[in-house]
């Protein structure tokens, strides 16, 4: 690989480290090709992306990173690949979590968010976590059961109402 062929992959990794919300370390050895090929594909589904890198070349981008060097530079030895997260983390640790049961060969070593280094137990924690639209789904659930409370009463208090005003109308007057 030729000096300006690293460089280029080096800021490659800087550039997608400086966007990515959160990021991962997984050890693909042992996977087959159509193996890596779905979870790529189920990886960008998830707004994220997986990039195979050298060891030495992906240490030289986490120096840009203070936070990131700290959390993935002992992890980095062996086959690795590194997935970035761009939009929402929980959704990228649920693919993985859910891929990883299924491909025993793939291992989640480490991850980061919000600047803090995730192991792999905080992983899988933040995997059972609901993702952003289910969140919002239930926020508006409870927002909206108050006043379908009040709807419900107050329908019941007028049907109420009006049941003795009916019976006293169709009643015959003597």
């Amino acid at each position: 690989m030729l000096r300006a062929e690293k460089d280029t992959d080096i800021k490659l990794i800087s550039e997608k480290l400086a966007k990515a919300k959160g990021a991962f370390v997984v050890d693909f050895k042992g996977m087959k090709v159509e193996q890596v090929t779905s979870l790529r594909k189920k990886l960008h589904a998830a707004e994220s992306e997986m990039k195979v890198v050298r060891n030495t070349l992906a240490k030289r981008a986490f120096k840009d990173h203070p936070t990131i060097s700290t959390a993935f530079e002992s992890t980095m030895k062996g086959t690795n690949a590194i997935v970035f997260a761009f939009n929402e983390v929980v959704g990228v640790a649920k693919t993985l979590a859910d891929f990883g049961k299924d491909v025993e060969a793939l291992k989640i070593k480490t991850g980061m968010m919000d600047g803090e280094a995730l192991d792999t137990n905080k992983i899988k924690f933040l995997a059972t976590l609901p993702g952003k639209d289910q969140l919002r789904a239930q926020f508006l659930c409870l927002l909206k059961e108050p006043s379908a409370r009040l709807a419900r009463v107050l329908n019941v208090y007028a049907t109420k109402d009006a049941a003795p005003a009916e019976e006293t109308a169709a009643a015959p007057q003597t």
